[in-house]
């Protein structure tokens, strides 16, 4: 069964204009174990996920879609002191944080942006809007994968 997800970026950092462009790249530093955990345990190679700009201004919304390219694999920067998501406590006998491959999959005509969300009741009960979520990827229910696509085109 395919899961649906949403993940965001910042897009001063990795972008869908630099997604577009390498049409594959890991979706690396994500230090959050939650987020690590629905990596290695739910995120299944062929899922799809909506790719969202945050701290983008008045910009910030989901711009494109993508697809789980692979399953989830010790992530290479929390070894290497010189990126930007080093973790001197990860053991590479035992890693503490996981990524996965993402592939290129669309770039929306126009973005579905926050605040359009926030004004639209048939999101009310997405994750994204929820008080307090400071998660960079979390689970999307298919109708509100649809629905969001169907605005981006």
């Amino acid at each position: 069964m395919m899961n649906y997800w949403l993940m965001k970026s910042e897009p001063d950092c990795f972008g869908i204009d630099d997604l577009t462009r390498v049409k594959k790249e890991p979706w690396d530093g994500t230090r959050n174990y939650q987020v690590r955990n629905m990596m290695r345990d739910d995120m299944q190679v062929g899922d799809v996920a909506l790719f969202y700009h945050s701290n983008a201004g008045k910009e910030t919304g989901v711009v494109g879609t993508m697809t789980i390219a692979s399953q989830a694999y010790p992530d290479p920067t929390q070894f290497d002191p010189k990126s930007d998501h080093p973790d001197p406590k990860s053991d590479p006998e035992n890693p503490r944080w996981l990524c996965v491959d993402v592939a290129y999959g669309t770039t929306f005509n126009n973005p579905v942006l926050l605040s359009e969300l926030r004004l639209d009741p048939a999101f009310a009960t997405m994750p994204l809007l929820a008080r307090g979520n400071r998660l960079s990827v979390f689970p999307v229910n298919k109708k509100h994968f649809e629905q969001i696509v169907k605005l981006g085109r």
